[in-house]
């Protein structure tokens, strides 16, 4: 019977914590509403695809700010991705999560990093692009199913986007 005690006791501790953890990621999203706007829609005619890249959408993440993930809107969720460049912006397809447009005048830079909440590498394995959400930078990280295809994701974003 003590046993049956102990058991009930830990579970009810792991239902607590589950819980906790799901208040939590409530209350962040609430709070991020007010300062990181709905990320644009994808046009309906975004035109000719210059570039296209398939992988995982890791997080978006305030500038700078590498472990503060912007969780508002579905955007804390990593899922599949494919991501397209066009002249006027990029177009994230999410699996399972809602899809965003990136617009190219949005754009402040890119680069290539080891880290974005919640992906830690040890080499530079991720796709990191800076950009304008409203009034607020923002990092948004992509692992790429082919790592060679991310300096031509730099140059092109570099001479057409003013990203540097």
């Amino acid at each position: 019977m003590e046993r049956l005690w102990l058991v009930l006791a830990i579970v009810a501790f792991f239902l607590l914590c589950l819980w906790g953890m799901y208040v939590g990621w409530r209350r962040k999203s609430r709070s991020q509403s007010v300062r990181v706007p709905p990320f644009p829609e994808i046009p309906s005619e975004p035109g000719d695809v210059l570039l296209e890249s398939t992988g995982v959408y890791v997080a978006t993440t305030f500038a700078g700010e590498w472990q503060n993930r912007v969780v508002t809107r579905g955007a804390g969720l990593r899922t599949s991705a494919s991501w397209r460049l066009h002249d006027g912006g990029i177009a994230v397809e999410r699996g399972g999560a809602p899809d965003f447009w990136i617009p190219r005048e949005a754009v402040t830079g890119v680069r290539r990093d080891s880290k974005i909440a919640g992906k830690v590498m040890g080499t530079d394995a991720l796709l990191v692009l800076t950009w304008r959400a409203g009034e607020t930078e923002v990092d948004t990280g992509f692992r790429g199913d082919d790592l060679d295809d991310y300096p031509q994701w730099i140059e092109q974003l570099k001479i057409k986007g003013g990203a540097q």
